[in-house]
């Protein structure tokens, strides 16, 4: 476990401490060619916490840290590797990447040229494409699709991301307003993509300029779009809460009628998913920090390179 670039190629998210801890993420399941038992010794190792050992052992018992010392056992089953001359840390993390998913189709612009009006597709009129009325005909919104499902274990850029040291990535959907559920991936593994998967439905992005999906006109601006995601966590809590009251007390009541975006983000609430909220400079990160509290929503910034000037405000 070599470093050989000390770029991170992460977003930087204002909880990051939250997902420090899937750094010790351990692969699930054993390969067939894998040794149950193996030692990398001689190696300089960089701890969690602590010092680096200048000359340690890392021992690994079917796929999990057994040990971790300059004076460790190694049974006498495993297979050792030579790690003079190496370094030993920790797996980076990705903490949101779409790494191992297909790159979203450009939005063609009107009159057929390439291009999507500068807002991922702001101002494009596809042909034969419905008009939205409003935020039920739920544009550019696909919430049930999970970056498990869609995951390509022979995208070639999780080698990459592998050999500069990123063991593990938050994948996520990337093409709409709400364009899916991220899921937890180990980079190594197995060879199908299944293999990979840690964790689905970890996380729920939000995009702005996120595209038309089956619709367009509505919404034709950033204040729709805002507008729109607020109105899409209301109705997803108004959702769970008829839900409850019907299970409760049925009769006499009108079954709430099923919408299966509300279904999607009021389960993800329930279950404590984060939402991500986009913000890249310090007048977007300003208006997330205002506007995503009133959600009812456990939230967290991704991206965020100016927070440095927003320092004050996010704390």
């Amino acid at each position: 476990m070599r470093l050989r670039s000390s770029k991170v190629f992460s977003a930087l998210l204002i909880a990051a401490s939250a997902l420090a801890a899937w750094s010790l993420i351990p692969t699930r399941r054993a390969q067939a060619d894998e040794p149950r038992f193996f030692a990398i010794r001689g190696a300089r190792i960089v701890p969690v916490s602590g010092a680096p050992i200048d000359n340690g052992t890392v021992v690994i018992a079917r796929g999990l840290i057994q040990a971790v010392g300059a004076n460790v056992t190694i049974p006498p089953e495993a297979e050792i590797i030579d790690g003079a001359g190496l370094t030993v840390y920790p797996g980076l993390i990705d903490a949101g990447t779409d790494v191992g998913l297909e790159a979203p189709a450009p939005a063609a612009a009107a009159g057929g040229r390439g291009g999507g009006g500068g807002g991922g597709g702001r101002g494009a009129a596809a042909a034969n494409v419905p008009n939205s009325h409003g935020p039920e005909d739920r544009p550019a919104t696909t919430p049930w699709t999970d970056a498990a499902d869609e995951l390509h274990a022979d995208d070639r850029r999780i080698e990459s991301w592998r050999n500069a040291g990123i063991t593990t990535a938050l994948v996520l959907p990337r093409n709409g307003i709400f364009p899916g559920q991220g899921a937890v991936v180990d980079l190594a593994g197995g060879e199908r993509a299944s293999d990979l998967v840690v964790k689905p439905g970890a996380a729920l992005p939000v995009n702005f300029a996120g595209g038309r999906g089956q619709y367009q006109g509505f919404p034709g601006a950033l204040m729709g779009e805002l507008a729109y995601v607020h109105q899409v966590f209301l109705d997803a809590h108004w959702y769970a809460d008829a839900e409850k009251i019907y299970a409760a007390h049925p009769n006499g009541l009108e079954r709430p009628r099923y919408d299966h975006t509300d279904a999607v983000v009021s389960e993800a609430i329930r279950d404590g998913e984060i939402v991500f909220v986009p913000a890249e400079t310090t007048v977007q990160i300003v208006r997330a920090l205002r506007l995503a509290p009133d959600w009812g929503v456990k939230w967290a910034l991704y991206g965020a390179q100016q927070a440095y000037e927003s320092a004050d405000a996010i704390a």
